[in-house]
């Protein structure tokens, strides 16, 4: 192509940046590793690692850079969740939020539903403060040290990606239109290549590098506070200050001959728990099998029904974890499963346009499942002037059906779709894997478990595997990959199927998987990231 300069944007067009062709990528073998949805905040946490920073300060330094660079899944006002393997140990960190405590009874009287944007949508953003916390608990480097990359590419501009860019383009201008400040940040939308700047960011991102705490009772708190006040929202410094993020032990079943980890609720991971203890008792099909998918799905529908009835936060659940994962009960549902596709009342599955997720493991043996994100694309469209925060929009998790277990509360943590996933094998690690995108994260945990267990796929096949997904009325929607000898048997059971247009509904994998020379990661090549190592 002749490189010309398009007036319009200021970029230089030398290549033709359409996607043609599918792209084959290969499995990454190395003693530290970092898999996540973008180059660059890949490469921020290998960096870490090559200063002597161990896992946890590389998941870190990515973490803190997708904020920049990857603006349309997450930010400095986003929630984060965290599973760390320190070598011999499993831990699980719930950094989500909870809701102003302003959110009476009658708070949302007005509403027939939960607000998807507005400063109604908004709780105390949690990912701050678990990169602190973990950071002084695991992290090796001087916590200051993580932000360099992010302050930056903030500073000095990156690129825009070719997802990125898609994501940008599609949906943020119409559904932030009335929100001023966020046209003044993130409108218009960026094309391919185009270099983006945040200067404000930049400054933001500075000041929690020393002072994390100030998003919750310093100067960044003050100035949320003060927006918030000016439009009428309901979010305090009060509530900010008493945030924390919680240690969590994981929840926990057997699948074959490995355990599968997940956060406890409020997050969905119980839905994985779910699905695999129902299949656990039944034998997995051959490979890519039509027998083997439809028992995938009819688990996944039953995971995702209970999931939407009984999910919330853990001191508002009504039924027990332990009754919710019995595996008596559950051998019982996987008996009543047939040959044919079943009926079930329609699940208000979650819906979130996307999320980043990141696995970083290092040559010590500690691993990290790192997932952040602000639930719907941008989140909530409001954006804190002279700071550059977006904030997450997670109060649209809530439900406001009177007596449900996620009813909408004052000083409540809302049900949460981010799941950081991780398998253990006989008391030792043996993968640290996530995938983004709402609905689909459960499900997508679920078909990365069972390829990985029942067919020995490595990171990067089991990630490009064409992928179904169970949606809100318990239609199946399949990627235009799938094939469609399976399409028609599962269409002869009675399953509804339908062909999406494109892939990048499906989420997004990034797996790490432990070997007895080191480690062997996969990227999902749905996404526009890479597995980066050393």
């Amino acid at each position: 192509m002749i490189c010309k300069v398009d007036t319009t944007s200021g970029v230089v067009r030398m290549i033709d940046n359409a996607q043609l062709y599918k792209s084959q990528r290969a499995s990454l073998g190395a003693s530290n590793m970092v898999a996540t949805s973008q180059p660059l905040a890949a490469q921020a946490g290998v960096n870490a690692m090559h200063k002597g920073g161990n896992a946890v300060d590389a998941a870190i330094a990515t973490a803190i850079t997708l904020t920049v660079v990857e603006p349309t899944g997450n930010g400095i006002g986003s929630d984060a969740f965290a599973l760390v393997w320190d070598g011999e140990n499993l831990t699980g960190l719930n950094g989500s939020g909870r809701s102003p405590a302003l959110w009476d009874p009658g708070y949302f009287s007005r509403y027939r539903k939960m607000p998807q944007f507005g400063w109604d949508a908004v709780t105390v953003p949690g990912a701050v403060s678990l990169w602190s916390v973990l950071s002084e608990a695991y992290g090796r480097l001087p916590f200051e040290s993580l932000f360099e990359m992010a302050i930056e590419y903030a500073y000095r501009g990156f690129q825009v990606g070719f997802r990125t860019a898609y994501d940008w383009q599609h949906g943020p201008a119409e559904w932030y239109k009335d929100f001023d400040e966020f046209g003044r940040h993130f409108l218009p939308p960026p094309k391919v290549g185009q270099r983006v700047v945040r200067r404000e960011l930049g400054e933001t991102l500075q000041e929690l590098s020393v002072h994390p705490e100030s998003l919750y009772s310093g100067s960044l708190a003050e100035k949320i506070e003060y927006q918030a006040v000016k439009d009428g929202g309901a979010l305090r410094v009060s509530d900010l200050s008493e945030h924390e993020t919680d240690w969590v032990v994981p929840v926990t079943c057997r699948y074959r001959n490995t355990t599968v980890h997940e956060i406890p609720p409020n997050g969905q991971g119980l839905a994985v728990l779910i699905a695999l203890g129902i299949l656990d008792t039944r034998e997995p099909g051959q490979l890519d099998s039509a027998d083997g998918v439809h028992l995938q799905i009819e688990a996944m529908k039953i995971a995702l029904r209970a999931a939407a009835d009984h999910i919330s936060d853990a001191e508002t659940m009504q039924v027990s974890i332990s009754d919710l994962l019995d595996k008596d009960s559950l051998a019982r549902v996987a008996n009543d499963i047939g040959i044919n596709a079943s009926i079930l009342p329609p699940a208000a599955l979650p819906s979130s346009f996307d999320t980043v997720y990141l696995s970083t493991a290092d040559a010590g043996g500690m691993m990290v499942s790192f997932i952040q994100s602000n639930y719907f694309g941008f989140g909530s469209g409001i954006v804190i002037p002279q700071t550059g925060i977006a904030l997450q929009n997670r109060g649209w998790g809530f439900s406001l059906e009177q007596g449900h277990p996620n009813q909408v509360a004052p000083s409540k943590k809302p049900f949460h779709t981010i799941i950081p996933g991780f398998l253990t094998c006989d008391g030792q690690a043996m993968a640290s894997f996530g995938v983004m995108g709402g609905p689909m994260q459960a499900q997508g945990h679920v078909q990365m478990v069972t390829r990985l267990v029942d067919h020995k796929q490595n990171p990067q096949a089991a990630s490009d595997a064409p992928r179904w997904q169970v949606l809100g009325d318990y239609s199946i929607s399949v990627e235009p990959s799938f094939p469609e000898e399976i399409v028609s048997n599962l269409e002869k059971r009675g399953h509804k199927i339908s062909y999406a247009s494109d892939s990048w509904s499906f989420g997004g994998a990034q797996l790490i998987i432990k070997t007895d020379n080191g480690y062997v990661g996969g990227s999902d090549h749905r996404k526009e990231g890479c597995v980066a190592g050393f």
